[in-house]
């Protein structure tokens, strides 16, 4: 397969998604929004004020809603919103696991003076319950509780290039959701998908991907072919 837009020696730095890309959580998106959705609805807001699909970004907007009304009920809200999203992704990290070869990758990037870095929507507790040494193999790991906005956003995404000192252009996003090619695009990333999640290579080419790839451990075949 044709590498695109790629520049293999350009890359000093690979950003990894963690849920779907480096590891394998099962986390019941559907439950988590539905039960976000009740509490929205029960705090008096109608799905049609958040104008967004992604649970994060309608707690967000959620919260900034409830802050014009009463600012003890914007804090009860987002309390009880972190609660529900919290309790559900740990309950699927103590049922999931690293994709084999995970550990391998990294260690493997380490050693051709390849930095890595991971960027999740996750919170930390969840990461740390699915891979507890995580800091062995990856010195900088920016989750949910680290930032105020999350990628798509770019500050999630430039918050770990920063810590890396790697500029945007020298820097490869990967991940399993088309948000990942986005988030990237908006940081100025090169980008590829992984088909490890529920996208297929379509959506990911849709999104603006510079490289499909099966799995993420298959850039390791690329870099070593250059």
């Amino acid at each position: 397969m044709a590498i695109l837009k790629i520049k293999q020696s350009l890359i000093k730095t690979i950003i990894f998604d963690f849920d779907g890309t480096l590891a394998k959580l099962n986390i019941d998106f559907q439950e988590m929004r539905e039960a976000i959705v009740k509490l929205i609805l029960s705090c008096g807001i109608t799905e049609n004020e958040l104008h967004t699909d992604f649970v994060l970004e309608m707690i967000d907007s959620a919260e900034a809603i409830l802050m014009q009304r009463s600012e003890r009920r914007a804090k009860y809200f987002i309390d009880t919103a972190n609660s529900i999203i919290e309790e559900i992704e740990i309950q699927a990290a103590n049922n999931g696991e690293l994709f084999d070869g995970t550990k391998k990758l990294l260690k493997s990037l380490e050693t051709q003076e390849i930095f890595c870095g991971i960027i999740t929507r996750n919170c930390a507790k969840a990461i740390e319950i699915v891979f507890p040494d995580i800091l062995s193999y990856c010195p900088v790991v920016v989750c949910r509780d680290d930032v105020k906005k999350v990628k798509p956003h770019p500050e999630h995404l430039n918050t770990a290039l920063n810590k890396l000192g790697i500029s945007a252009e020298y820097a490869l996003m990967i991940g399993d959701h088309p948000l990942d090619i986005k988030a990237g695009r908006n940081s100025g990333t090169n980008t590829c998908g992984v088909l490890t999640g529920h996208f297929q290579k379509k959506y990911f080419i849709e999104a603006g991907a510079d490289l499909v790839l099966p799995q993420a451990a298959d850039i390791l075949n690329i870099i070593n072919s250059h």
